[in-house]
């Protein structure tokens, strides 16, 4: 059959073969394929079977196995991590079979599991990080990763476009909650001391008066200013509020042809950078700076503009009046 959706989870349709059963009535029609206790039980014993299959590969001492499992996750990898949302009944087994590219190899090959990661994460740390961009290059040069590369945190790097739609599904693995480093509030846990908080409280207070003039100024643009911790690079990046969908997911969405949420990022300034720190004494062009500051950001996390033209035009002004 070209459908045997019946007989295998759809996320499995790379996997052919006959299926020999004394159960079966001679004369099998979809409606009975359908309707058969026997066939459900078909569908459940070659699942298992199948992911038996894979586990044996996946965990193979045996380089032979263990290349047979990397060839297999470069062709069908994108497949399996379908049936994170669609096998629930398996989804830890699955999870266990999942591959990623990470900060912790210099390559973009996807040949990290959930296990090494949580086998590798430093003392204190209790979440699983990760961040999803178009493509390996913007995922390692995220500006999101700045802070984790300081600690020497290991980030996960997801490029793959079902990713998105598969961490809709995915949230914890052996009870660690999975983090996007883009979203939300920077939360490092045990991982950040008592006296970087109380010196990173001291800085915001300190800007508070810039923050609220950069919130008037970005009105139409930002959601909200605030200054962060998780640049020390960078004078800016774009966050996505807790409860809205990420940049990269609304890129996606709208290169699909699909209506996107309209959600306004956050913008988070790094109050260590020179261009931020020179804002606080700018009054003439403030509104030109911080505007600067935005789309700058907004091209850094793999984003586009909606007025490139103002954009080149407001950077020959600045460049030209720096002189």
């Amino acid at each position: 059959m070209d459908d045997a959706e019946q007989l295998l989870p759809i996320y499995l349709r790379f996997v052919k073969g006959v299926i020999d059963s004394n159960d079966l009535p001679l004369n099998v029609s979809r409606e009975i394929l359908q309707e058969s206790r026997d066939v459900k039980l078909i569908r459940e014993g070659s699942t298992r079977r199948v992911l038996g299959m894979l586990e044996e590969l996946a965990n193979a001492e045996e380089q032979e196995k263990k290349d047979k499992y990397a060839s297999f996750w470069q062709e069908f990898g994108q497949v399996l991590k379908e049936g994170i949302g669609e096998d629930q009944s398996n989804q830890e087994r699955i999870a266990k079979l999942l591959r990623f590219a990470s900060t912790h190899n210099d390559s973009d090959a996807q040949n990290v599991s959930l296990e090494d990661y949580v086998q590798r994460m430093k003392e204190g740390q209790d979440k699983i990080y990760y961040v999803t961009a178009d493509s390996y290059i913007a995922a390692k040069n995220s500006p999101h990763l700045e802070i984790f590369r300081k600690k020497s945190v290991e980030v996960l790097l997801l490029t793959d476009r079902v990713d998105e739609w598969m961490l809709s599904f995915l949230r914890e693995f052996d009870g660690k909650q999975l983090v996007s480093v883009a979203k939300g509030d920077l939360d490092l846990g045990k991982l950040e001391d008592e006296t970087e908080k109380k010196q990173h409280e001291e800085t915001e207070t300190s800007y508070k008066e810039l923050v609220e003039k950069m919130k008037t100024a970005l009105v139409e643009k930002a959601k909200d200013v605030r200054v962060t911790f998780r640049l020390t690079d960078s004078p800016a990046c774009l966050v996505a509020d807790e409860r809205d969908i990420s940049g990269n997911l609304q890129r996606l969405l709208k290169a699909a042809g699909q209506k996107a949420p309209d959600a306004k990022p956050i913008l988070e300034i790094n109050p260590e950078h020179p261009l931020v720190q020179r804002l606080k004494y700018e009054d003439a062009k403030f509104d030109d700076w911080s505007h600067l500051l935005f789309d700058q950001a907004m091209l850094a996390e793999g984003g586009s503009l909606e007025d490139p033209a103002t954009f080149v035009k407001r950077m020959n002004e600045m460049l030209l009046g720096a002189k």
